[in-house]
């Protein structure tokens, strides 16, 4: 029984996060990408508490998927220029400290990538240009150097 209840929240939790994907603006879909990125870091350095090392490892690699192949496949090095190739030094160092935290089995250093995806995403939420949409027109929106980003399954 409780099986079939699982299996059914987890099909309405899927539909739940596909529709929320396919109406997301692109500055939405970046913090759902942030997002994703800290609850799987969390669960990472959960499982490396409990002793689950297959489940860790799995966290870990899918808090990397989503800052190599969203977050930095997101940013736009053409239009972005110092601020994109900075964004991508960034999240290529917190991609190699996660992998360093997953062969080490370092909690701090799942804390470090937390924390600075966590400003990250802090910073991305300042410059929403949904916040200010009332007071201004469109075109005062602040400009990103991102493009919208292709989500993968990770």
């Amino acid at each position: 029984m409780f099986g079939s209840m699982q299996r059914g929240v987890n099909a309405y939790a899927k539909v739940g996060l596909e529709t929320g994907v396919s109406a997301a603006s692109p500055h939405k879909l970046i913090v759902m990408l942030y997002d994703g990125a800290l609850v799987s870091i969390l669960n990472a350095a959960a499982n490396l508490k409990s002793g689950n090392v297959a489940a860790k490892g799995a966290a870990i690699s899918k808090a990397i998927n989503i800052v190599d192949n969203g977050l930095r496949a997101a940013l736009d090095k053409k239009v972005g220029g110092e601020i994109a190739q900075n964004l991508d030094a960034l999240y290529e160092y917190i991609s190699a400290r996660l992998f360093k935290a997953n062969l080490e089995n370092d909690p701090a250093i799942l804390d470090e990538a937390h924390a600075l995806l966590t400003d990250l995403r802090d910073a991305w939420n300042a410059i929403d240009p949904q916040a200010g949409q009332a007071a201004a027109p469109a075109a005062a929106a602040p400009t990103a150097p991102l493009r919208a980003p292709t989500l993968m399954s990770a």
